[in-house]
């Protein structure tokens, strides 16, 4: 199983939020979503900023990215 890091995205700067082994790119972007948000109820301030938290791989690949900010319900796809 592969790992995969977490980065809290703030302008051009990325703050690591930590890494775990993890089944596949799908589970590890369902857990960017969960940390996304939980950081937007814990940070407020973080919303309307353009953050975002993204998943990597070892070698620093970006392979997900979710917005901090909730996204309305009519622009979700189902």
């Amino acid at each position: 199983m592969p790992y995969y890091y977490f980065d809290l995205v703030v302008g051009e700067e990325f703050k690591n939020q930590g890494g775990i082994i993890l089944e596949d790119i799908e589970v590890a972007s369902d857990r960017a979503d969960q940390l996304a948000n939980e950081l937007s109820q814990v940070k407020p301030e973080l919303q309307s900023k353009g953050c975002a938290v993204r998943v990597t791989d070892r070698d620093h690949n970006e392979l997900y990215r979710t917005p901090l900010d909730p996204v309305p319900a009519w622009q979700r796809t189902g």
